[in-house]
């Protein structure tokens, strides 16, 4: 598969490092669920429905380190930190309400041929 942006199988290609960064589940929800502003590490454990701390703190380092999350902290006590999405995490709110759309109308036909196939 060939594009503008390269090759997505050629193992150097941008391309298919976003695409290693964003296409994990963790990251697609982190990354939806940060859309409407700010949060803090516990909200997102809450809002993420099965997720553990480590695995959270592992995909925000992530993300941040790709610059998708950006992390605040504040210095208060208790002390407060927040992540909020970046310019460039905002660019993928499109595709992922896309890709929510697509589950909306298809994720049950894929249960359906789960079940039927098991």
């Amino acid at each position: 598969m060939v594009d503008a942006a390269g090759n997505l199988f050629l193992a150097d290609c941008p391309a298919r490092t976003a695409l290693e960064v964003i296409a994990n589940k963790w990251s697609v929800v982190l990354l939806f669920a940060l859309k409407d502003g700010p949060m803090r590490h516990g909200d997102l454990v809450a809002l993420s429905g099965g997720i553990s701390r480590k695995v959270l703190t592992q995909t925000l380092r992530r993300l941040q380190a790709n610059g998708l999350v950006e992390r605040t902290a504040y210095a208060e006590v208790p002390p407060r930190v927040e992540y909020s999405l970046t310019e460039l995490g905002h660019t993928l709110q499109e595709p992922i309400a896309n890709l929510a759309q697509w589950v909306r109308t298809h994720g049950e036909a894929l249960a359906d041929f789960r079940e039927a196939d098991a």
